[in-house]
């Protein structure tokens, strides 16, 4: 079972590397679903993890709904691009249309972009498809469109609420496309998540460092929030994580 951390920095993919992560997904503001990573993170991150696990970047240009307008597309075909040139192994996309199907137009548009820049580019389709209006629709689409894999919590607001619809999608989808589970997946999900037949999980394994006590001032914030508080990832999941699926994988009958 593969373990992808979601990482907001450089420090945060030196740490999923050194705590035995397969890969992670690196993005900016995980606070508001995480969007688009500049290039000076994609090159810091790359020379943090020394080539010892894939970067996938997530390529969302605004945070929000999915339903993406002609100028958000272009805005993403341009990450893709430069994200890729960068070194990125593959790229997390997805978009909707208004009625919560595929937007196989613009998802083309972003899959046809990565494949120009790198022919081996992997393609993660992101939780969009848990807010789509039929997952094994959505699933469909996806394997015709040559997605590796997809990440889902099972159309459910966590992974563990929607175990059941991601033990199907792993049948529907007989190989051809990795299912992920992933969004509010604790530690205590893994075994079950194995159990089922899922071949990666995605943690986001993350804390909130504070200096609050040290007299810090709003700077914007609207709504109350703490102005100093930031999101670091945390070692110790990170660890743990992987501790349990070492732990699974040696427990497991021979294939």
């Amino acid at each position: 079972m593969k373990l992808e951390i979601a990482v907001v920095s450089a420090a945060g993919a030196g740490t999923a590397a050194a705590e035995g992560a397969n890969r992670i997904e690196l993005c900016s503001s995980l606070e508001l679903g995480g969007i688009t990573p500049s290039q000076g993170l994609m090159e810091a991150s790359n020379e943090h993890v020394d080539g010892r696990l894939e970067i996938h970047p997530l390529i969302r240009s605004r945070p929000g709904d999915f339903r993406y307008s002609a100028s958000d597309v272009d805005t993403m075909v341009h990450e893709i691009r430069h994200l890729l040139a960068q070194g990125a192994h593959g790229v997390v996309i997805g978009a909707l249309t208004a009625s919560g199907d595929v937007d196989v137009r613009a998802v083309r548009r972003l899959v046809d972009s990565a494949r120009e820049t790198n022919a081996d580019a992997q393609l993660t389709f992101h939780r969009a498809i848990d807010q789509s209006r039929d997952p094994f629709a959505a699933l469909d689409e996806l394997l015709d469109l040559g997605f590796t894999r997809v990440l889902t919590s099972g159309h459910q607001a966590t992974a563990g609420a929607g175990l059941e619809t991601l033990s199907e999608m792993v049948e529907r989808a007989g190989g051809a496309l990795e299912i992920m589970a992933g969004g509010g997946l604790s530690l205590d999900d893994i075994p079950a998540m194995h159990a089922a037949g899922l071949s990666a999980v995605h943690l986001s394994a993350k804390k909130t460092i504070s200096t609050l006590g040290n007299g810090a001032i709003s700077l914007g914030a609207q709504d109350g929030a703490d102005p100093s508080a930031y999101t670091v990832t945390d070692r110790e999941v990170v660890r743990a994580a992987r501790a349990e699926i070492n732990a699974l994988e040696l427990g497991a009958p021979p294939a």
